[in-house]
């Protein structure tokens, strides 16, 4: 690989600036998935972070600096760049286009005899919000790459979906690559969106050399998706690219791993065995975990109504079997999900009371963050459940298998891009059949211990099979190779 320049662009960067009570600045570690893959790119190859600023901390480092700041968090280095908009075109690029609308549209959340309703307030977000939020961090990217020959720029996610054909309008010799990391869903769920919108998305889309998606049939919907509703485009399923305006942009599926080794490391510290303790200590015969963000898209609902049913069918479980269900608040400040989580709370609440016994709660609910908590609950588990509507790929699903102890099994959504890879070793399931989901708790916890060793090593074998390094190696090769079959 050259060493030309390398920009990773996304919403949320690696740090975020903030002032504790004594009005002195911290920085600390962003959070999602996201930035976790990310970071893991930025220390395989040096490179620089564009990412828009999202406290009023972080607006004030970007204009003291003036240009990029250098910082180091959990021993990797950064090199980051803080956009500042306009903070109501951000409140309209985050809180009313990209959430709840892009990411309903691709999670198939809509209930679409309610909602949505496209009003002025929606068009205006795009043309004044998304638009102007994606036109900022353009600006910014020109200007880093200004005088650079052959830059490369890495794109991430759908908060950035017209950014690349703002930056190809400005630099035509530039190298754009896309990852979308939640799923991409078929073309009629866009047909929610108006016409110009929707192309909008499309052709910012296509002024990328490169899109990459966590599975192949992440791929194959895309493909549809330019097929069916984007007027012009060529669409050459074989080869996995579309040719638009005069460019070819090629779809390809890299599915993300996890780090498995460095996971292991934090399983196996003082801080994570004092989580443990209190694991072990409130343990029955059985403990079923799950550990999600509170996100719609998550299926808990359906999750729990399933335990219910199981409880419901086989009472010779009731007091061995406790359900931990570890949440981690998500965009309380849209109103679906702040309803969602009284949701939870409330079902949780009626499964407690027509099951449990003054010294047995079947369902632990637990909402807050914790990182070695989580990973004491992944070492123990006799099953995960990983049910989620549709996921991008759900990286719980290869995190807990990794460091778990127990032969735990996986029961897992095949609407999950983890299933792809996953499927040889877990119990599938259908996210909207909650008896398949009740009868699969009922076979893990039932299983063959023999079989269960065999899933489970074999959960293992895949998982640490690859890293986030192989993640990145495999999108840098495949840049590598799309500029030599263009020179």
């Amino acid at each position: 690989m050259d060493s030309s320049p390398l920009i990773i662009v996304s919403n949320r960067g690696p740090a975020q600036f903030e002032r504790d009570e004594s009005e002195e600045r911290t920085v600390r570690r962003g959070g999602g998935g996201l930035v976790t893959a990310l970071s893991g790119l930025v220390s395989h190859r040096e490179a620089l972070w564009i990412a828009s600023a999202m406290t009023d901390e972080d607006v004030a480092v970007s204009e003291e600096k003036g240009g990029p700041v250098e910082l180091s968090i959990d021993g990797i280095d950064y090199h980051v760049l803080l956009v500042g908009s306009d903070p109501q075109a951000y409140d309209r690029f985050y809180n009313v286009i990209a959430n709840p609308i892009l990411w309903f549209i691709q999670h198939y959340l809509w209930d679409l005899s309610n909602a949505p309703d496209i009003r002025q307030e929606e068009l205006d977000a795009w043309d004044y919000g998304y638009q102007t939020v994606n036109g900022d961090i353009a600006a910014a990217v020109l200007h880093q790459i200004e005088g650079q020959e052959q830059p490369l720029v890495m794109l991430h996610d759908y908060h950035l979906y017209t950014a690349p054909g703002m930056i190809r309008a400005g630099r035509a010799d530039v190298f754009l690559h896309h990852f979308v990391h939640i799923p991409w869903s078929q073309p009629d769920s866009w047909r929610v969106l108006p016409g110009r919108i929707r192309e909008a998305i499309f052709e910012g889309m296509l002024a990328n050399d490169i899109i990459g998606f966590h599975t192949h049939s992440y791929c194959i919907n895309f493909l549809r998706c330019c097929d069916e509703l984007l007027e012009g485009a060529d669409v050459d399923y074989e080869n996995a690219e579309v040719t638009y305006g005069g460019r070819t942009t090629l779809a390809r599926a890299y599915p993300l791993s996890i780090d498995a080794q460095r996971l292991q490391r934090a399983a196996d510290s003082p801080e994570v065995a004092e989580a443990e303790r209190e694991v072990l200590e409130r343990r029955r015969k059985h403990l079923i975990i799950r550990v999600d963000r509170a996100d719609l898209s998550k299926n808990v609902l359906r999750g729990f109504t399933a335990f219910d049913t199981f409880l419901t069918q086989h009472p010779e479980f009731r007091e061995e079997v406790t359900f931990i269900a570890h949440l981690q608040p998500s965009r309380q400040d849209v109103p679906e999900y702040t309803e969602y989580l009284e949701r939870i709370e409330a079902l949780v609440a009626v499964v407690n009371h027509r099951h449990g016994t003054t010294d047995w709660m079947p369902i632990d609910l637990k909402i807050y963050e914790n990182f070695n908590d989580a990973v004491a609950r992944y070492k123990h588990f006799d099953l995960l459940m990983v049910n989620a509507i549709f996921d991008g790929m759900n990286l719980v699903a290869k995190e807990a298998p990794a460091v778990n102890t127990r032969d735990g099994v996986l029961m897992l959504s095949e609407n999950t891009g983890s299933h792809e890879e996953l499927w040889d070793f877990v119990l599938s399931v259908n996210p909207f059949d909650i008896q398949e989901q009740a009868d699969a708790i009922y076979r893990a916890l039932t299983m063959d211990p023999a079989q269960k060793r065999e899933w489970s090593e074999g959960l293992k074998e895949i998982i640490y099979s690859r890293n986030p390094g192989d993640w990145v190696d495999d999108q840098l090769r495949d840049i590598e190779q799309l500029r030599e079959s263009r020179k």
